[in-house]
């Protein structure tokens, strides 16, 4: 399946994702594979921002991992701004990914800054000086100081953990920044906070969001389109607001209905 465009500032796609399909080995007698994912297709321009919905098991997380590279797919193609990879190829491709818990993806001995200048040294071959001057810019670029720089990860909090994350993203200039649940563990206000701060950082760039994420109220407020996955599947795509505000598969109405309100009651069966 090959989906609509999502349009962006920038000319050309960034992403190309075309007949994906990911089968994990059996576990059970019956011999029969799980499939995860099966024949999505969509399309990112630079610059867009698209969400990727769905409830647990739906195919979202996989298939956002199979984009930047972490699993392999069983067929079909992922073509990142001109760079084909194909099935069990690993090519260096300029997507980053930013998790839901950014302790687990921080060395907790190493401080921020010399984590960040590392990351420039090794992997962008920059000199010391250079390294140093850009991590300085990086953590000032996310709403952080020189203060943080000396801090290890155990002595930030949960959003400012998430700001590094990000500012370790963007360390590698990337064209795709994929984010998966990154502000489902943090408190509303903060939330806020790295939801503006991503709204910055796209104002200013071409960079293209990948957001996965069961907050559909953070998917329309960040990104300007929307897939809804089921069982492996896209069984609706289209512009945020026409897919939330008026949604045509039965299983997106219910994603919708299951959302408290203002005045919500949980419905309680009858004797």
């Amino acid at each position: 399946m090959t989906g609509a465009a999502v349009q962006g500032s920038g000319t050309g796609p960034a992403l190309v994702v075309e007949h994906l399909r990911k089968e994990f080995p059996a576990r059970s007698r019956d011999g029969e594979s799980l499939v995860a994912v099966d024949d999505v297709g969509f399309t990112l321009e630079r610059g867009g921002s698209l969400a990727v919905v769905g409830e647990s098991g739906s195919g979202k997380t996989t298939t956002a991992r199979i984009v930047a590279g972490l699993e392999r797919a069983t067929s079909g193609t992922v073509t990142v701004t001109g760079s084909r990879k194909g099935i069990g190829k690993r090519t260096a491709r300029p997507v980053q990914m930013v998790f839901q818990d950014p302790f687990a993806s921080l060395d907790p001995r190493q401080r921020i800054g010399s984590g960040l200048t590392e990351l420039l040294r090794v992997r962008v071959g920059l000199g010391r000086a250079a390294a140093l001057e850009r991590a300085s810019g990086l953590l000032e670029e996310v709403g952080l100081d020189g203060q943080h720089a000396q801090r290890l990860p155990r002595d930030l909090s949960g959003g400012q953990r998430q700001r590094v994350a990000i500012a370790r993203a963007l360390a590698l200039e990337p064209e795709i920044l994929i984010l998966d649940e990154a502000v489902a563990a943090l408190d509303v206000s903060v939330q806020a906070q790295v939801l503006n701060l991503l709204s910055a950082i796209r104002e200013r760039s071409t960079l293209a969001f990948l957001f996965v994420s069961h907050d559909l109220a953070v998917v329309r407020q960040v990104t300007d389109h929307c897939i809804v996955m089921r069982n492996g599947r896209i069984v609706e795509q289209g512009a945020t607001a026409n897919v939330l505000d008026h949604p045509q598969d039965p299983y997106t109405q219910e994603l919708l209905e299951a959302v408290p309100r203002p005045g919500w009651q949980p419905r309680r069966r009858s004797a």
